[in-house]
């Protein structure tokens, strides 16, 4: 179905009404929402009180859900698809809002993560024990951050203690010769804290492509029936100190080292790292003004080869800088920021040019306005290959009803991205003529909370131009397309029956409207509709829950001539409290043992078992 703006806000209300508490059960007591984000707005607030849509996952979501990759736990959030190449440490796209996946910007701990050469960051290698909480927001953010949060930003925080000192260890095997261990201990006292973490992840994997080879290929355009496995290796520091009343210091570090194997006529295996390095430092000079200051260095490294032989070596180093101050001025605040970050290629592959920066001022307002509360941001960007580009947010909220819960909320923004150095230099592929895509987006959502029942629902369009599509007869990459996005978000918890329930869909509907043969066709790899039930409940010291997730069938390819069916499928877990701290714990994936596939050639696990004890004290 084409979800026109007026259904969307149409299927907005209904749903709203739908969950409103006049229709939830009474005795419902789900886990309160009141925690502190930054993403949405580059300044502390309670999740509640954004402005912005928001999905947070924590530490306790992640052993609950006893998530093995970053992936799998991302599937959960609403507004988000994914499509995987052939398993786990495979090639992985994720889309916010049915923009590309390069329009997903990815920070770790407030650094800018991902490849200059893809565009993409390798959501794959990015390991899931280093993780203590993801903020997804959803929706154009290149106002606070620039290029690339045209559909989102996915903001990743590494372990780090709440007090005292812990340890904790993690030991699991399971089907596909499954191994992972990992171990840490942090520390947090008046003044100083400390964070140390080590895992490793091995799998031998499955047989990552059907494909077929040359002259009518398909898929990965080879056929080689094995097992593909992966291997990553991870470490993760950090530390903090308070050197004066108000003024803080703190440097985190994180570098995961990966083995993959793959099929491909021209490569088959990978081997390199993801490393982040990040430093800052922060004072409340008083209680209207706070300063902060940061550096860091963000890395994307990796070697190919064809049956153990070298092949070609792609590594992106970046280096970032920025100051930002909070300014407390009446019921308001005001933020000024400043922005710089250098990317620069070292490749076997030899590019034309290979570093660009990019250099930005910004400015924030947020102030509530009785029941009302607003924020609006502008954004200026210098690249140092595309000139000048000026971006804006404009968010607004509304509490409706004395203590109902009931919020409101509405917006409007710009963004862009600038292409990759393949889009632009990649020999015999690139268009160093490409000029950066842009964006135009709106939203309008609903929101509560009241008597344990927390609900949201939002509609969204946004308008993209310039997109950058693959051209067959120029056989380079061109700004020729430009796509219409439209869809409708919903997410529930809940207490039902003993049972906490979380239900999260979206609707959605993206279209190619440029003038090409490919007009009217719906965009790749997006399922039109998808949805998670999550269900868990606590017998004592035994606890078991159940994860359905289903997304219905998809197109694969521009044209829209390689379908992708739709498919289930059904994960259950249960875990053992041995003694306070140590937990046994179960876990059986893909149970109805469901063939499917993400991306068109490429297969995915079937029903898999794992096996772990965790002691997390």
């Amino acid at each position: 179905m084409h979800v026109t703006p007026f259904r969307a806000a149409a299927l907005t209300a209904a749903l709203a009404l739908l969950l409103s508490p006049s229709v939830a059960t009474a005795s419902a007591d789900a886990k309160s929402l009141d925690r502190i984000v930054v993403t949405g707005s580059r300044t502390a607030q309670s999740l509640d009180d954004s402005l912005a849509s928001i999905t947070v996952l924590d530490r306790a979501d992640i052993e609950r859900l006893q998530a093995g990759s970053l992936l799998e736990l991302l599937r959960s959030v609403p507004g988000v698809s994914i499509a995987n190449n052939g398993g786990a440490g495979k090639v992985s796209a994720v889309f916010l809002r049915g923009a590309e996946a390069r329009h997903t910007l990815v920070l770790v701990d407030g650094v800018r993560m991902g490849s200059a050469t893809t565009g993409t960051a390798a959501f794959q290698d990015l390991p899931i024990e280093q993780i203590e909480r993801i903020e997804v927001a959803r929706g154009p953010f290149s106002s606070l951050y620039g290029s690339d949060a045209i559909g989102g930003v996915v903001q990743i925080f590494t372990r780090q203690p709440e007090s005292g000192t812990r340890a904790n260890a993690s030991a699991a095997i399971g089907s596909l010769g499954t191994r992972r261990a990992g171990a840490g201990v942090a520390g947090r006292g008046t003044s100083v804290w400390y964070s140390l973490q080590a895992a490793v992840d091995r799998t031998d994997g499955i047989d990552a492509c059907r494909g077929r080879p040359f002259p009518n290929g398909a898929g990965c355009f080879t056929d080689e029936p094995d097992r593909d496995g992966y291997l990553n290796r991870s470490l993760q520091l950090g530390g903090g100190l308070e050197l004066a009343p108000g003024l803080t210091w703190e440097a985190r570090g994180m570098r995961a080292e990966f083995d993959t194997e793959f099929d491909g006529g021209f490569v088959n295996e990978s081997s390199g790292a993801q490393q982040v390095l990040g430093s800052r430092f922060d004072w409340q000079a008083s209680d209207r003004l706070q300063l902060s200051a940061r550096v860091g260095h963000s890395a994307d490294l990796a070697d190919n080869f064809k049956d153990g032989s070298f092949s070609s070596r792609f590594d992106t180093r970046r280096r970032l800088a920025g100051a930002q101050a909070d300014v407390g001025i009446g019921e308001g605040l005001l933020s000024l920021g400043w922005d710089w970050h250098r990317d620069a290629v070292g490749s076997s592959t030899a590019y034309v040019i290979d570093s660009r920066y990019q250099r930005a001022g910004f400015a924030q307002w947020q102030q509530s306005l009785g029941r009302s509360a607003l924020q609006a941001a502008v954004r200026r960007d210098e690249d140092s290959q595309f000139g000048g580009k000026t971006t804006g947010n404009l968010l607004w909220g509304l509490g409706l009803g004395q203590g109902q819960g009931l919020r409101l909320h509405a917006s409007a923004g710009t963004a862009y991205r600038a292409p990759s150095f393949n889009d632009l230099y990649f020999p015999g592929f690139g268009n160093p003529e490409l000029g950066p895509e842009t964006s135009r987006s709106f939203e309008l959502g609903l929101r509560g909370r009241q008597a344990g029942l927390g609900w949201s629902v939002a509609a969204f369009h946004s308008e993209i131009d310039a997109l950058i599509g693959f051209d067959p007869q120029l056989f380079i990459p061109v700004n020729i397309e430009r796509a219409l996005v439209d869809g409708v978000e919903a997410s529930l918890d809940s207490r039902l029956m003993g049972f906490d329930v979380r239900l999260a869909g979206t609707w959605l509907d993206g279209r190619n409207a440029g003038n090409g043969a490919n007009r009217g066709n719906a965009l790749p790899r997006r399922a039109p509709r998808s949805a998670q039930l999550e269900l868990d409940r606590s017998f004592g010291d035994f606890g078991v829950g159940a994860s359905l997730y289903a997304a219905s069938s998809r197109f694969d390819d521009l044209g829209n001539r390689a379908r992708l069916s739709g498919y289930a499928t059904l994960d259950l877990r249960a875990h053992w409290q041995l003694r306070p701290g140590l937990q046994l714990q179960l876990q059986g994936a893909n149970l109805l043992d469901r063939q499917y596939e993400t991306a068109a050639f490429f297969n995915q696990p079937g029903r898999t078992w794992l096996l772990g004890l965790r002691y997390s004290p």
